[in-house]
């Protein structure tokens, strides 16, 4: 539907969501739309849509089996889509709103033990020192990842004048393009330092058609995907032997747990990840207490 398709160009577009939400939402609202033709039985329009129908929706999605959270993210696109027709077609009703939201289990974030980083790292740096510009890469989008604490689409859509290592910071656009700068660490720092070098080497010899503002880069000169940076993270993941259950979405919240446990301000950390909501943050509270929980009970003599 015409309305669908110039939604998922606004999220993609212009709110600059992450391409797994993205598909999410437009996979949501495509449901939603088949459900609504058998609902009505004939002929419907968005703005005829009651609350009944969403709910009726998101009752069939829970009996077919799906998760809560999944039915949760299929109310949060049809809220968000309708403001969307709110604000491009005028459209005054949003039948979404008066939905309940299922009421979520907490589910801590996964993130790795600093042991399982520094094995991380030291299989990383192996490969660099041993390889070539790909390998340097590698490490240096590791390196970044951990440094900062950014997102997938963050890195991916790094571009050179982004990145000051003058200053060792790096501008994040995040989401709703939103910007926010960010530290780089001296290990972060070193890494980029040598995969540019190798990089830029690769460039003066290649084609003119290569992307010259990407930081990261295919082997073919253009801008690696999220994907793409999804498959490198998951290969290095591979030398740990939890790996196949970590995402690249846990080396942020390593960042932040790390952080926290650390000492660091819950403000502070909430700012370097970008977290328009300080509540979203305090969930990386609750691992540092579970953590801290775990040590008593095994070290303490009358736990």
């Amino acid at each position: 539907m015409k309305e669908i398709e110039e939604f998922v160009t606004f999220l993609s577009k212009e709110r600059n969501d992450s391409p797994h939400t993205v598909t999410a939402y437009e996979r949501d609202l495509g449901a939603f739309a088949a459900f609504c033709q058998d609902y009505y039985g004939g002929p419907w329009s968005w703005a005829g849509v009651d609350r009944l129908a969403v709910r009726g929706f998101l009752a069939a999605e829970q009996r077919r089996g799906l998760a809560k959270r999944s039915v949760a993210r299929s109310l949060s696109a049809l809220r968000t889509f309708y403001r969307f027709l709110n604000a491009t077609r005028g459209l005054e009703v949003n039948p979404a709103r008066a939905a309940r939201t299922p009421k979520l289990d907490r589910t801590l974030p996964t993130y790795l033990e600093r042991a399982e980083m520094e094995m991380l790292f030291a299989e990383a740096e192996q490969r660099a020192a041993a390889g070539g510009l790909r390998e340097a890469r590698d490490l240096a989008m590791l390196e970044m990842f951990y440094s900062s604490g950014m997102r997938l689409s963050e890195l991916a859509g790094l571009n050179d004048p982004d990145v000051d290592l003058v200053s060792d910071q790096v501008k994040v656009r995040g989401k709703g393009k939103k910007e926010r700068i960010v530290p780089v660490g001296t290990h972060a720092a070193h890494a980029l330092r040598d995969y540019f070098r190798r990089r830029d080497a690769r460039l003066a010899q290649g084609p003119g058609s290569a992307e010259r503002r990407a930081v990261f880069l295919s082997l073919r000169g253009r801008r690696l995907t999220p994907r793409g940076v999804q498959l490198v993270i998951k290969g290095l993941f591979g030398a740990l032997t939890r790996g196949k259950d970590l995402h690249v979405h846990s080396l942020r919240h390593s960042f932040a747990t790390h952080l926290l446990d650390a000492g660091a301000d819950l403000r502070a950390v909430q700012e370097l990840l970008g977290h328009a909501s300080l509540g979203t943050t305090q969930v990386y509270t609750h691992t540092s207490v579970e953590r801290l929980k775990k040590v008593y009970h095994q070290a303490h003599p009358r736990a």
